[in-house]
Protein backbone atom coordinates (compact mmCIF):
# COMPACT_ATOMS: atom_id res chain seq x y z
CA UNK A 1 0.00 0.00 0.00
CA UNK A 2 1.33 3.42 -0.98
CA UNK A 3 1.87 5.98 1.76
CA UNK A 4 -0.11 9.19 2.03
CA UNK A 5 3.10 11.11 1.25
CA UNK A 6 3.65 9.14 -1.97
CA UNK A 7 0.01 9.57 -3.03
CA UNK A 8 0.31 13.31 -2.43
CA UNK A 9 3.54 13.40 -4.43
CA UNK A 10 1.82 11.65 -7.34
CA UNK A 11 -0.87 14.31 -7.26
CA UNK A 12 1.67 17.14 -7.34
CA UNK A 13 3.66 15.45 -10.15
CA UNK A 14 0.51 15.15 -12.25
CA UNK A 15 0.13 18.94 -12.40
CA UNK A 16 3.27 20.58 -13.77
CA UNK A 17 4.91 23.01 -13.56
CA UNK A 18 6.04 22.26 -10.05
CA UNK A 19 5.67 24.87 -7.31
CA UNK A 20 8.71 25.92 -5.23
CA UNK A 21 9.73 22.89 -3.18
CA UNK A 22 11.74 22.27 -0.02
CA UNK A 23 14.70 19.91 -0.66
CA UNK A 24 13.19 17.09 1.41
CA UNK A 25 10.35 16.64 -1.09
CA UNK A 26 12.53 16.12 -4.14
CA UNK A 27 13.20 12.38 -3.59
CA UNK A 28 9.55 11.37 -3.12
CA UNK A 29 8.45 13.55 -6.03
CA UNK A 30 11.12 11.99 -8.22
CA UNK A 31 9.84 8.49 -7.41
CA UNK A 32 6.24 9.55 -8.04
CA UNK A 33 7.11 11.16 -11.39
CA UNK A 34 8.95 8.04 -12.52
CA UNK A 35 6.15 5.74 -11.33
CA UNK A 36 3.55 7.71 -13.28
CA UNK A 37 5.68 8.26 -16.40
CA UNK A 38 6.19 12.03 -16.29
CA UNK A 39 9.42 12.85 -18.18
CA UNK A 40 8.85 16.61 -18.19
CA UNK A 41 8.50 16.66 -14.41
CA UNK A 42 11.64 14.53 -14.09
CA UNK A 43 13.61 17.00 -16.21
CA UNK A 44 12.40 19.83 -13.99
CA UNK A 45 13.40 17.97 -10.82
CA UNK A 46 16.85 17.00 -12.11
CA UNK A 47 17.62 20.52 -13.31
CA UNK A 48 17.15 21.81 -9.75
CA UNK A 49 18.29 18.72 -7.82
CA UNK A 50 19.44 20.02 -4.41
CA UNK A 51 21.72 17.11 -3.43
CA UNK A 52 25.16 16.03 -4.70
CA UNK A 53 23.96 12.48 -5.54
CA UNK A 54 20.96 11.28 -7.54
CA UNK A 55 20.76 7.48 -7.04
CA UNK A 56 17.84 6.10 -9.04
CA UNK A 57 17.59 2.66 -7.49
CA UNK A 58 17.65 3.97 -3.92
CA UNK A 59 14.97 6.52 -4.73
CA UNK A 60 12.77 3.89 -6.34
CA UNK A 61 13.04 1.33 -3.60
CA UNK A 62 10.66 -1.10 -5.30
CA UNK A 63 11.99 -2.12 -8.73
CA UNK A 64 8.50 -3.03 -9.97
CA UNK A 65 7.98 0.70 -10.47
CA UNK A 66 10.32 0.43 -13.42
CA UNK A 67 8.76 -2.77 -14.75
CA UNK A 68 5.13 -1.69 -14.55
CA UNK A 69 5.38 1.84 -15.95
CA UNK A 70 6.87 3.33 -19.11
CA UNK A 71 10.41 4.12 -18.08
CA UNK A 72 12.44 4.51 -21.27
CA UNK A 73 11.27 8.08 -21.88
CA UNK A 74 11.68 8.83 -18.18
CA UNK A 75 15.26 7.59 -17.99
CA UNK A 76 16.08 9.43 -21.20
CA UNK A 77 14.59 12.56 -19.63
CA UNK A 78 16.92 12.23 -16.64
CA UNK A 79 19.95 11.93 -18.95
CA UNK A 80 18.85 14.84 -21.13
CA UNK A 81 18.28 17.02 -18.07
CA UNK A 82 21.85 16.42 -16.90
CA UNK A 83 23.16 17.20 -20.39
CA UNK A 84 21.17 20.43 -20.53
CA UNK A 85 22.40 21.43 -17.08
CA UNK A 86 26.06 20.92 -18.05
CA UNK A 87 25.61 22.85 -21.29
CA UNK A 88 24.15 25.78 -19.35
CA UNK A 89 27.08 25.70 -16.93
CA UNK A 90 29.52 25.84 -19.84
CA UNK A 91 27.70 28.80 -21.38
CA UNK A 92 27.15 30.55 -18.02
CA UNK A 93 30.25 29.91 -15.90
CA UNK A 94 28.71 31.47 -12.79
CA UNK A 95 25.76 29.10 -12.81
CA UNK A 96 25.91 26.57 -9.97
CA UNK A 97 24.47 23.09 -9.51
CA UNK A 98 24.59 20.68 -6.58
CA UNK A 99 24.52 17.46 -8.63
CA UNK A 100 27.88 15.68 -8.85
CA UNK A 101 26.92 12.00 -9.22
CA UNK A 102 24.11 10.41 -11.25
CA UNK A 103 23.91 6.75 -10.21
CA UNK A 104 22.02 4.54 -12.70
CA UNK A 105 23.39 1.20 -11.51
CA UNK A 106 21.18 -1.75 -10.64
CA UNK A 107 18.24 -0.83 -12.86
CA UNK A 108 16.36 -3.91 -14.13
CA UNK A 109 17.08 -4.92 -17.71
CA UNK A 110 14.02 -4.57 -19.93
CA UNK A 111 14.44 -7.21 -22.64
CA UNK A 112 13.28 -6.20 -26.13
CA UNK A 113 9.83 -7.56 -26.87
CA UNK A 114 9.03 -8.25 -23.22
CA UNK A 115 8.65 -4.66 -22.05
CA UNK A 116 8.58 -2.45 -25.18
CA UNK A 117 8.33 0.77 -23.14
CA UNK A 118 11.25 -0.15 -20.88
CA UNK A 119 14.91 0.63 -21.32
CA UNK A 120 17.35 -2.23 -21.74
CA UNK A 121 20.88 -2.05 -20.36
CA UNK A 122 22.12 -1.95 -23.97
CA UNK A 123 19.94 1.02 -24.94
CA UNK A 124 20.82 2.73 -21.66
CA UNK A 125 24.50 2.29 -22.46
CA UNK A 126 24.04 3.85 -25.90
CA UNK A 127 22.03 6.77 -24.47
CA UNK A 128 24.66 7.53 -21.85
CA UNK A 129 27.51 7.20 -24.34
CA UNK A 130 25.84 9.60 -26.77
CA UNK A 131 25.25 12.06 -23.94
CA UNK A 132 28.93 11.99 -22.93
CA UNK A 133 30.06 12.52 -26.52
CA UNK A 134 27.57 15.39 -26.98
CA UNK A 135 28.70 17.23 -23.84
CA UNK A 136 32.39 16.76 -24.70
CA UNK A 137 31.75 18.11 -28.19
CA UNK A 138 29.92 21.12 -26.79
CA UNK A 139 32.79 21.76 -24.36
CA UNK A 140 35.35 21.74 -27.19
CA UNK A 141 33.22 24.13 -29.27
CA UNK A 142 32.78 26.47 -26.30
CA UNK A 143 36.53 26.41 -25.62
CA UNK A 144 37.28 27.23 -29.27
CA UNK A 145 34.88 30.17 -29.22
CA UNK A 146 36.40 31.36 -25.95
CA UNK A 147 39.94 31.17 -27.28
CA UNK A 148 38.96 33.28 -30.30
CA UNK A 149 37.29 35.89 -28.09
CA UNK A 150 40.33 36.16 -25.86
CA UNK A 151 42.87 36.13 -28.67
CA UNK A 152 45.05 39.22 -28.46
CA UNK A 153 43.80 40.13 -24.97
CA UNK A 154 46.84 39.65 -22.79
CA UNK A 155 46.16 38.40 -19.31
CA UNK A 156 42.60 37.33 -20.10
CA UNK A 157 41.71 34.44 -17.84
CA UNK A 158 40.09 31.33 -19.30
CA UNK A 159 36.56 30.66 -18.15
CA UNK A 160 36.49 28.18 -15.27
CA UNK A 161 35.23 24.73 -16.17
CA UNK A 162 32.25 23.27 -14.31
CA UNK A 163 33.05 20.38 -11.94
CA UNK A 164 30.86 18.13 -14.05
CA UNK A 165 28.90 14.99 -13.22
CA UNK A 166 30.07 11.40 -12.78
CA UNK A 167 27.60 8.83 -14.12
CA UNK A 168 27.80 5.46 -12.37
CA UNK A 169 26.33 2.80 -14.65
CA UNK A 170 26.25 -0.86 -15.63
CA UNK A 171 27.23 -1.07 -19.31
CA UNK A 172 26.43 -3.63 -22.02
CA UNK A 173 28.34 -3.43 -25.29
CA UNK A 174 28.43 -5.46 -28.50
CA UNK A 175 29.65 -4.84 -32.03
CA UNK A 176 26.83 -2.38 -32.73
CA UNK A 177 27.45 -0.14 -29.72
CA UNK A 178 31.22 -0.54 -29.42
CA UNK A 179 32.16 2.57 -31.41
CA UNK A 180 30.03 5.09 -29.51
CA UNK A 181 30.99 3.66 -26.10
CA UNK A 182 34.70 3.71 -26.98
CA UNK A 183 34.39 7.34 -28.07
CA UNK A 184 32.51 8.24 -24.88
CA UNK A 185 35.08 6.63 -22.61
CA UNK A 186 38.05 8.13 -24.43
CA UNK A 187 36.75 11.64 -25.10
CA UNK A 188 34.75 12.02 -21.92
CA UNK A 189 37.31 10.82 -19.38
CA UNK A 190 38.22 14.41 -18.48
CA UNK A 191 35.01 16.02 -19.74
CA UNK A 192 32.02 17.43 -17.86
CA UNK A 193 30.05 14.14 -18.12
CA UNK A 194 32.14 11.10 -17.14
CA UNK A 195 31.11 7.43 -17.32
CA UNK A 196 32.11 5.29 -14.33
CA UNK A 197 31.40 1.64 -15.09
CA UNK A 198 30.40 -0.67 -12.23
CA UNK A 199 29.59 -3.80 -14.29
CA UNK A 200 30.66 -4.40 -17.89
CA UNK A 201 28.95 -6.99 -20.09
CA UNK A 202 30.48 -7.65 -23.52
CA UNK A 203 29.19 -9.86 -26.31
CA UNK A 204 30.67 -10.73 -29.68
CA UNK A 205 33.73 -8.49 -29.64
CA UNK A 206 37.33 -9.22 -30.52
CA UNK A 207 39.97 -9.59 -27.83
CA UNK A 208 41.62 -6.37 -29.00
CA UNK A 209 38.32 -4.46 -28.80
CA UNK A 210 37.62 -5.72 -25.28
CA UNK A 211 41.14 -4.82 -24.16
CA UNK A 212 40.73 -1.29 -25.54
CA UNK A 213 37.50 -0.81 -23.58
CA UNK A 214 39.06 -2.09 -20.38
CA UNK A 215 41.96 0.34 -20.71
CA UNK A 216 39.48 3.22 -21.01
CA UNK A 217 37.58 2.43 -17.78
CA UNK A 218 38.18 4.08 -14.43
CA UNK A 219 39.95 1.39 -12.37
CA UNK A 220 38.33 2.42 -9.07
CA UNK A 221 34.74 1.40 -9.86
CA UNK A 222 34.61 -1.86 -11.80
CA UNK A 223 33.33 -4.83 -9.79
CA UNK A 224 32.22 -7.26 -12.52
CA UNK A 225 33.29 -8.19 -16.05
CA UNK A 226 30.95 -10.47 -18.01
CA UNK A 227 32.37 -11.72 -21.33
CA UNK A 228 30.10 -14.09 -23.24
CA UNK A 229 29.79 -15.35 -26.81
CA UNK A 230 33.11 -13.76 -27.71
CA UNK A 231 34.83 -16.89 -29.10
CA UNK A 232 38.06 -15.96 -27.36
CA UNK A 233 39.72 -19.29 -26.63
CA UNK A 234 42.76 -19.48 -24.39
CA UNK A 235 44.69 -17.22 -26.79
CA UNK A 236 42.08 -14.45 -26.60
CA UNK A 237 41.80 -14.71 -22.82
CA UNK A 238 45.57 -14.33 -22.54
CA UNK A 239 45.21 -10.97 -24.31
CA UNK A 240 42.34 -9.71 -22.13
CA UNK A 241 43.03 -10.95 -18.60
CA UNK A 242 46.24 -8.95 -18.01
CA UNK A 243 44.15 -5.77 -18.40
CA UNK A 244 41.94 -6.83 -15.48
CA UNK A 245 44.71 -6.59 -12.89
CA UNK A 246 44.31 -2.78 -12.81
CA UNK A 247 40.86 -3.11 -11.22
CA UNK A 248 41.34 -3.60 -7.46
CA UNK A 249 37.58 -3.97 -6.76
CA UNK A 250 36.92 -6.64 -9.41
CA UNK A 251 35.04 -9.40 -7.59
CA UNK A 252 33.16 -11.15 -10.38
CA UNK A 253 34.47 -12.55 -13.67
CA UNK A 254 32.18 -14.37 -16.10
CA UNK A 255 33.79 -16.11 -19.08
CA UNK A 256 31.00 -18.37 -20.32
CA UNK A 257 30.94 -19.49 -23.96
CA UNK A 258 34.55 -18.43 -24.47
CA UNK A 259 35.40 -21.44 -26.69
CA UNK A 260 37.89 -22.98 -24.27
CA UNK A 261 38.44 -26.71 -24.83
CA UNK A 262 41.32 -28.48 -23.06
CA UNK A 263 39.91 -32.01 -23.03
CA UNK A 264 42.78 -33.25 -25.19
CA UNK A 265 46.06 -32.07 -23.63
CA UNK A 266 48.65 -30.54 -25.92
CA UNK A 267 51.82 -28.56 -25.18
CA UNK A 268 49.96 -25.44 -26.32
CA UNK A 269 46.95 -26.05 -24.09
CA UNK A 270 49.22 -26.72 -21.09
CA UNK A 271 50.90 -23.35 -21.62
CA UNK A 272 47.51 -21.69 -22.05
CA UNK A 273 46.20 -23.19 -18.80
CA UNK A 274 49.27 -22.04 -16.85
CA UNK A 275 48.86 -18.57 -18.33
CA UNK A 276 45.14 -18.48 -17.45
CA UNK A 277 45.82 -19.64 -13.88
CA UNK A 278 48.53 -17.04 -13.38
CA UNK A 279 46.36 -14.23 -14.70
CA UNK A 280 43.43 -15.24 -12.47
CA UNK A 281 45.89 -15.19 -9.59
CA UNK A 282 46.54 -11.50 -10.30
CA UNK A 283 42.97 -10.59 -9.27
CA UNK A 284 43.14 -10.26 -5.47
CA UNK A 285 39.44 -9.44 -4.93
CA UNK A 286 38.00 -12.17 -7.19
CA UNK A 287 35.21 -14.10 -5.45
CA UNK A 288 32.93 -15.16 -8.34
CA UNK A 289 34.07 -17.10 -11.41
CA UNK A 290 31.93 -18.40 -14.27
CA UNK A 291 33.60 -20.74 -16.78
CA UNK A 292 30.34 -22.11 -18.19
CA UNK A 293 30.57 -24.25 -21.37
CA UNK A 294 34.36 -24.43 -21.22
CA UNK A 295 35.56 -28.01 -21.71
CA UNK A 296 37.84 -28.38 -18.71
CA UNK A 297 38.04 -32.15 -18.17
CA UNK A 298 40.67 -32.90 -15.53
CA UNK A 299 42.13 -29.38 -15.48
CA UNK A 300 40.15 -27.59 -12.77
CA UNK A 301 42.95 -27.84 -10.18
CA UNK A 302 45.48 -26.31 -12.57
CA UNK A 303 43.13 -23.43 -13.49
CA UNK A 304 42.23 -22.45 -9.92
CA UNK A 305 45.57 -23.17 -8.26
CA UNK A 306 46.86 -19.56 -8.16
CA UNK A 307 43.75 -17.83 -6.82
CA UNK A 308 44.58 -15.65 -3.82
CA UNK A 309 41.36 -16.26 -1.87
CA UNK A 310 38.56 -18.86 -1.81
CA UNK A 311 35.75 -18.38 -4.29
CA UNK A 312 32.21 -17.75 -3.05
CA UNK A 313 30.48 -18.38 -6.38
CA UNK A 314 31.59 -20.93 -8.98
CA UNK A 315 29.63 -21.67 -12.16
CA UNK A 316 30.83 -24.68 -14.14
CA UNK A 317 27.80 -25.64 -16.21
CA UNK A 318 28.47 -27.93 -19.19
CA UNK A 319 32.21 -28.02 -18.45
CA UNK A 320 32.75 -31.78 -19.03
CA UNK A 321 34.14 -32.22 -15.53
CA UNK A 322 35.62 -35.51 -14.35
CA UNK A 323 35.45 -37.13 -10.90
CA UNK A 324 38.95 -35.79 -10.22
CA UNK A 325 37.71 -32.20 -10.75
CA UNK A 326 34.93 -32.58 -8.17
CA UNK A 327 37.30 -34.34 -5.78
CA UNK A 328 39.68 -31.40 -6.05
CA UNK A 329 36.87 -28.96 -5.24
CA UNK A 330 35.83 -31.01 -2.22
CA UNK A 331 39.37 -30.90 -0.81
CA UNK A 332 40.09 -27.28 -1.73
CA UNK A 333 39.70 -24.11 0.35
CA UNK A 334 36.86 -23.06 -1.95
CA UNK A 335 34.42 -25.72 -0.72
CA UNK A 336 33.77 -24.22 2.72
CA UNK A 337 33.27 -20.74 1.24
CA UNK A 338 30.97 -21.51 -1.70
CA UNK A 339 27.60 -19.78 -1.53
CA UNK A 340 26.65 -20.42 -5.14
CA UNK A 341 27.46 -23.54 -7.17
CA UNK A 342 26.30 -24.37 -10.70
CA UNK A 343 27.14 -27.83 -12.05
CA UNK A 344 24.34 -28.05 -14.62
CA UNK A 345 24.87 -30.12 -17.73
CA UNK A 346 26.90 -32.94 -16.15
CA UNK A 347 25.96 -36.60 -16.11
CA UNK A 348 25.31 -37.52 -12.48
CA UNK A 349 23.64 -40.80 -13.36
CA UNK A 350 26.91 -42.72 -12.91
CA UNK A 351 30.47 -41.98 -11.82
CA UNK A 352 30.04 -38.32 -10.87
CA UNK A 353 27.28 -38.86 -8.30
CA UNK A 354 29.44 -39.83 -5.31
CA UNK A 355 32.00 -37.02 -5.93
CA UNK A 356 29.05 -34.62 -6.10
CA UNK A 357 27.65 -35.91 -2.81
CA UNK A 358 31.03 -35.47 -1.12
CA UNK A 359 31.34 -31.95 -2.53
CA UNK A 360 27.90 -31.00 -1.21
CA UNK A 361 28.91 -32.33 2.20
CA UNK A 362 31.85 -29.92 2.24
CA UNK A 363 29.78 -26.95 1.02
CA UNK A 364 26.69 -27.63 3.16
CA UNK A 365 27.45 -24.99 5.80
CA UNK A 366 27.75 -22.12 3.30
CA UNK A 367 25.73 -23.08 0.21
CA UNK A 368 22.82 -20.78 -0.67
CA UNK A 369 22.25 -21.50 -4.37
CA UNK A 370 22.60 -24.87 -6.15
CA UNK A 371 21.97 -25.47 -9.85
CA UNK A 372 21.84 -29.09 -11.07
CA UNK A 373 19.78 -28.64 -14.22
CA UNK A 374 19.93 -31.14 -17.09
CA UNK A 375 22.14 -33.55 -15.17
CA UNK A 376 20.50 -36.87 -16.23
CA UNK A 377 19.38 -37.54 -12.70
CA UNK A 378 16.57 -40.02 -12.09
CA UNK A 379 14.75 -40.90 -8.86
CA UNK A 380 17.58 -43.09 -7.54
CA UNK A 381 20.21 -40.34 -7.90
CA UNK A 382 17.97 -37.75 -6.23
CA UNK A 383 17.27 -40.14 -3.35
CA UNK A 384 21.01 -40.62 -2.86
CA UNK A 385 21.54 -36.85 -2.65
CA UNK A 386 18.59 -36.04 -0.40
CA UNK A 387 20.28 -36.67 2.97
CA UNK A 388 23.09 -34.32 1.95
CA UNK A 389 20.71 -31.70 0.58
CA UNK A 390 18.88 -31.68 3.90
CA UNK A 391 22.15 -30.71 5.59
CA UNK A 392 22.41 -27.58 3.42
CA UNK A 393 20.51 -25.60 6.03
CA UNK A 394 21.12 -22.19 4.43
CA UNK A 395 19.98 -23.21 0.93
CA UNK A 396 17.71 -20.64 -0.72
CA UNK A 397 17.52 -21.91 -4.31
CA UNK A 398 17.57 -25.40 -5.84
CA UNK A 399 17.47 -25.92 -9.61
CA UNK A 400 16.62 -29.41 -10.94
CA UNK A 401 15.01 -28.56 -14.27
CA UNK A 402 15.66 -30.99 -17.12
CA UNK A 403 16.16 -34.13 -15.01
CA UNK A 404 14.03 -37.27 -15.37
CA UNK A 405 12.22 -37.30 -12.02
CA UNK A 406 8.83 -38.79 -11.17
CA UNK A 407 5.98 -37.11 -9.35
CA UNK A 408 6.59 -39.35 -6.32
CA UNK A 409 10.28 -38.40 -6.17
CA UNK A 410 9.47 -34.70 -6.43
CA UNK A 411 6.87 -34.92 -3.68
CA UNK A 412 9.39 -36.72 -1.48
CA UNK A 413 11.88 -33.93 -2.21
CA UNK A 414 9.31 -31.33 -1.21
CA UNK A 415 8.47 -33.14 2.05
CA UNK A 416 12.11 -33.44 3.02
CA UNK A 417 13.22 -29.92 2.09
CA UNK A 418 10.38 -27.89 3.65
CA UNK A 419 12.41 -28.07 6.85
CA UNK A 420 15.15 -25.93 5.26
CA UNK A 421 14.34 -22.55 6.84
CA UNK A 422 15.82 -20.30 4.14
CA UNK A 423 14.60 -22.19 1.06
CA UNK A 424 12.56 -19.90 -1.17
CA UNK A 425 12.68 -21.26 -4.73
CA UNK A 426 12.79 -24.70 -6.38
CA UNK A 427 12.81 -25.13 -10.16
CA UNK A 428 11.64 -28.68 -10.84
CA UNK A 429 11.37 -30.70 -14.08
CA UNK A 430 8.10 -31.73 -15.66
CA UNK A 431 7.37 -35.09 -13.97
CA UNK A 432 8.61 -37.92 -16.17
CA UNK A 433 5.62 -40.14 -15.37
CA UNK A 434 3.13 -37.48 -16.48
CA UNK A 435 4.77 -36.37 -19.70
CA UNK A 436 3.01 -37.20 -22.99
CA UNK A 437 4.65 -39.80 -25.25
CA UNK A 438 7.62 -38.41 -27.15
CA UNK A 439 6.93 -37.62 -30.79
CA UNK A 440 8.98 -35.96 -33.47
CA UNK A 441 6.85 -32.83 -33.20
CA UNK A 442 4.10 -32.15 -30.68
CA UNK A 443 0.81 -30.99 -32.10
CA UNK A 444 -1.29 -28.26 -30.50
CA UNK A 445 -3.46 -30.81 -28.64
CA UNK A 446 -0.41 -32.44 -27.04
CA UNK A 447 0.98 -29.05 -26.04
CA UNK A 448 -2.37 -28.14 -24.50
CA UNK A 449 -2.44 -31.42 -22.57
CA UNK A 450 1.05 -30.77 -21.24
CA UNK A 451 0.06 -27.28 -20.10
CA UNK A 452 -3.00 -28.70 -18.35
CA UNK A 453 -0.87 -31.28 -16.53
CA UNK A 454 1.65 -28.61 -15.60
CA UNK A 455 -1.11 -26.55 -13.99
CA UNK A 456 -2.30 -29.62 -12.07
CA UNK A 457 1.20 -30.40 -10.82
CA UNK A 458 1.79 -26.79 -9.76
CA UNK A 459 -1.47 -26.88 -7.83
CA UNK A 460 -0.52 -30.16 -6.11
CA UNK A 461 2.82 -28.79 -4.98
CA UNK A 462 1.28 -25.49 -3.88
CA UNK A 463 -1.25 -27.42 -1.80
CA UNK A 464 1.47 -29.47 -0.15
CA UNK A 465 3.46 -26.33 0.66
CA UNK A 466 0.36 -24.75 2.18
CA UNK A 467 -0.21 -27.88 4.30
CA UNK A 468 3.35 -27.59 5.62
CA UNK A 469 2.94 -23.88 6.30
CA UNK A 470 5.56 -22.95 3.69
CA UNK A 471 3.68 -20.67 1.33
CA UNK A 472 6.85 -18.58 1.28
CA UNK A 473 8.46 -21.22 -0.98
CA UNK A 474 7.87 -21.15 -4.74
CA UNK A 475 7.97 -24.40 -6.71
CA UNK A 476 7.96 -23.78 -10.47
CA UNK A 477 8.67 -25.73 -13.64
CA UNK A 478 9.59 -22.51 -15.48
CA UNK A 479 13.40 -22.29 -15.69
CA UNK A 480 13.26 -18.58 -16.52
CA UNK A 481 12.45 -15.63 -14.31
CA UNK A 482 12.59 -17.64 -11.07
CA UNK A 483 14.46 -15.05 -9.05
CA UNK A 484 17.96 -16.32 -9.76
CA UNK A 485 20.23 -15.11 -6.98
CA UNK A 486 22.93 -12.73 -8.14
CA UNK A 487 26.30 -13.03 -6.42
CA UNK A 488 26.12 -9.48 -5.08
CA UNK A 489 22.75 -10.19 -3.45
CA UNK A 490 23.94 -13.31 -1.60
Amino acid sequence: MESLLFLSARRVASRPPLPPLPPDLYPVLFGAALATGRPLVLRELVSAWPFPVLHLQRLLGRQELLRDHPCKLCLQAVILAVVAQLRRQLEEPGRRSSLRVLDMTGLPDSAPGRTPTGMSVWSGTVALAKACVEVSKHQREFQRRGSKRHKGRSGAAAAPQPPGVDVHADLFVNGTSYGILRDALQSGAAGPLRLKCRELQVEELSAAGIAALLESLDPAFLRRVDLRFNNLGLAGLSVILPHLSRFPQLRSLKLQYSNVDVRRPTPESAIGIRCLAGQLGMLPSLRELNLGSSRLSGNLRQILCDLRAPLESLELSFCSLLPADLAFLSQSSHAASLKRLDLSGHDFSQGLLEPLRLLLEETSASLLHLDLMECRMADAQLAALLPTLRRCRRLRFLGLYGNSLSTAALKDLLRQTVELPDLRSVVYPFPADRAPPETSAWNSEELSDREDVSVEVDAEFAGMLADFGRTDVVWTSNPYGHGDLDFFSL
